[in-house]
């Protein structure tokens, strides 16, 4: 074997090498996800926590301006803590490019819809991701003429553990309860999951600007 192909056979070996402990490691994360999956309240009577508010965070509107399935089932859980206590609720999202409205408006009108007095209800139409969604709504809650302490999360189980800890960097005292995530978007919904833990550690330890 000549030295020229010598340097291709080990770069070749570093890189299928590299690739492997890759799809390693992004299996280790898929079951990290899955095991802090496992232990999110998914029905009202689970949660033990106390809370003074609930946060709702935003999901996909469809072009008719109602709330797609995802974002239905969280509103849906939404309204079943509020039901169990009367708290404020913070609705977050805002309009995608496929979006008829700020997410956070079409989710205020469908809670209404379910009974909850709009008096409840305050909307942060200007985020566009988790970090943002929870920074909005604890500048909401700090502007509120109640004590707000203690909140609860409602989105989909996947991403309860994740909203969790950014409510925690906020210094929010958050616990969590998860909605359903449909199967047909569970690899799409969990892999995007994994790249965005990477994300929030690499900002978090490494102080990374992204």
């Amino acid at each position: 074997m000549t030295k020229e192909k010598k340097k291709r056979h080990r770069l070749v070996r570093a890189l299928v090498t590299l690739a492997v402990l890759a799809v390693a490691a992004f299996g280790l994360l898929l079951g990290y996800i899955c095991i802090r999956e496992g232990s999110v309240p998914r029905e009202v009577a689970e949660v033990k926590a106390d809370y003074d508010a609930i946060v709702v965070l935003g999901a996909q509107v469809r072009p008719d301006g109602t709330p797609s399935v995802q974002l239905g089932w969280r509103l849906d859980r939404a309204a079943e803590v509020w039901e169990k206590k009367n708290v404020p609720i913070v609705v977050c999202g805002a309009q995608g490019k496929d979006e008829p409205e700020p997410e956070a408006l079409a989710m205020k009108r469908y809670l209404e819809g379910k009974g909850i007095p709009p008096a409840y209800i305050l909307a942060d139409p200007d985020s566009f991701n988790t970090e943002q969604n929870l920074q909005n709504a604890k500048k909401l809650l700090d502007g509120h003429p109640d004590e707000i302490r203690k909140v609860i999360i409602v989105t989909s189980d996947y991403h309860v553990p994740r909203s969790m800890a950014l409510a925690g960097d906020l210094g929010l005292d958050a616990s969590g309860i998860g909605s359903p995530c449909l199967q047909e978007y569970w690899i799409k919904n969990h892999g995007r999951e994994a790249l965005a833990w990477c994300k929030y550690w690499l900002k978090k330890y490494l102080r990374l600007d992204l």
